[in-house]
């Protein structure tokens, strides 16, 4: 079994106070793709590096399986890596490249080539085999990497931000041939990305970190649909969810003078009378006499259109809203648009300590 498993572990630099990874537990299943993710400095590459023994552990445990790797030197650890920049040997050809270990693990020649060929084969490089990294665009070089990492056939596969080097387009391409390669080698692999979008599209689960902390670790559709906290509801999703402070009176809250009842679960969980509403972009409806919000924005995809509001917040101050409506809307600057949220799409929290409120 190639379970990963961090136990309350903790990573602490000198001179500083605050831990870079602090007191995390977190479980990876046996051939699950798990992505980290999180704004820069979080701490995602530090729990990444810990587990492939490239950072020490200050408190707390790391397993692979049944092994304590906590303080077990790099090569003991049965993992491959894969950087950010590639690592290559410019003066190697691509097949040197992908069977470098495996030569120098004294791995005999013949069963050397035919686990090179087979790497090949699957990442569609057999063609550039005798060619070097400079004769290579990015994604392909990128590919020589994975090759790299496939041929020692590892129980972990650790990867840190390694399409970060890739213009837009080749990076979509190139994330779901990981995603796909990863899913028919079935290898255990932790993935470090500080694109959300990148992080919703390949994992099987994805970790939110902020300053060292776990804030939420669940399913794609999960974290979208069930945001623990402010911060994930505030990170996870492109455009961003709307995040409209309010202050319930009674049994209510309200968005523009539309009443938002909280059921008595929701209001025993308030440490006090201010409440974030969180609306997703695609969570308006544009009704007659909703709140009244003036387009500043046209955003244009074709498919979809987003409209970038502002609308008189409570009781002076305004608000900025992004709404989703359909492609080639007629929208334009200037307009005004009648906007009401819907209430299956409302996402309540605790303005002060930032937690979900229950959603009954």
């Amino acid at each position: 079994m190639a379970t990963v498993t961090y136990d309350s572990t903790t990573r602490l630099y000198a001179g500083t106070t605050r831990p870079a990874v602090d007191n995390l537990d977190l479980t990876v299943e046996d051939g699950e793709f798990l992505v980290l993710v999180g704004p820069s400095g979080c701490g995602k590459s530090t729990t990444l590096r810990m587990l492939a023994g490239l950072e020490d552990v200050d408190g707390g445990a790391i397993r692979i399986g049944d092994r304590d790797v906590t303080h077990l030197p790099p090569k003991d650890r049965d993992i491959a890596m894969v950087f950010q920049n590639y690592a290559l040997y410019p003066h190697m050809t691509v097949a040197d490249n992908i069977g470098f270990h495996l030569k120098i693990s004294k791995m005999g020649k013949e069963d050397r080539v035919k686990r090179v060929k087979e790497a090949a084969e699957l990442l569609d490089l057999t063609q550039y085999l005798d060619r070097k990294p400079a004769k290579l665009s990015g994604g392909q070089r990128q590919r020589v990497a994975m090759g790299r990492a496939i041929v020692r056939r590892p129980q972990v596969f650790c990867m840190d931000e390694p399409l970060s080097n890739l213009d837009a387009k080749l990076r979509v391409q190139t994330r779901t041939q990981i995603a796909s390669l990863q899913r028919r080698l079935g290898v255990t692999t932790i993935y470090v990305t500080h694109d959300q979008v990148e992080a919703m599209t390949m994992g099987d689960r994805v970790a939110v970190l902020k300053d060292g902390i776990l804030q939420q670790c669940d399913t794609p559709i999960g974290l979208f649909a069930r945001p623990a906290n402010l911060f994930v509801a505030g990170f996870i999703g492109s455009p961003a969810m709307n995040l409209i402070p309010t202050t319930v009176v009674g049994e209510q809250a309200s968005v523009g003078g539309r009443p938002i009842p909280l059921t008595p679960a929701q209001r025993a969980a308030l440490s006090s009378d201010k409440v974030v509403v969180g609306i997703r972009p695609e969570g308006w409806a544009i009704v007659p006499e909703g709140v009244t919000a003036t387009v500043d924005v046209v955003e244009e995809l074709g498919s979809d259109q987003y409209l970038y509001c502002t609308a008189p917040g409570d009781p002076t101050e305004n608000h900025v809203i992004t709404v989703r409506t359909p492609g080639m809307a007629p929208w334009r600057r200037g307009d005004h648009v009648d906007l009401a949220p819907r209430p299956e799409h409302l996402h309540l929290f605790d303005a002060k300590t930032g937690a979900r409120l229950p959603d009954s």
